[in-house]
């Protein structure tokens, strides 16, 4: 079982940083594959990006390549998503979300595939 607790949200201005942060309690955090989720007001949830177990992979949505960086930190149980250059249309709730692979080496995009998910943290970006 792994509990996550999402935290770094906020209202920030168009072109401000931010940096989300999920906690992983739980046992062999390094064995799960994390993901950034987001999900604004009328709209579907959708993939921001993702990690491989050991941080050797990655994988960003088109909408915050360039923009977004995801890390994580296996000793601490943390995962990160660094966001730069803010957008309004970045204004969502964000998810992180785990699923188990023991492998350590892949990343998964899709949401149906996650087994636990944190409650969220809401990002308001002004214009």
């Amino acid at each position: 079982q792994v509990q996550l607790v999402e935290s770094g949200g906020g209202l920030v201005q168009a072109g401000d940083s931010l940096r989300l942060s999920c906690a992983a309690s739980g046992r062999a955090f390094s064995r799960h594959a994390m993901g950034w989720f987001r999900q604004a007001p009328g709209k579907e949830r959708e993939i921001v990006g993702a990690i491989s177990g050991t941080g050797g992979a990655t994988y960003y949505a088109d909408s915050v390549k360039g923009r977004a960086t995801i890390s994580r930190d296996n000793a601490k149980n943390m995962v990160y998503l660094q966001m730069n250059r803010l957008k309004p249309e970045d204004t969502a709730v964000y998810y992180c979300a785990a699923r188990r692979d023991f492998s350590g080496t892949s990343y998964y995009t899709a949401e149906y595939v996650y087994d636990y998910w944190g409650q969220g943290t809401q990002v308001t970006v002004s214009s």
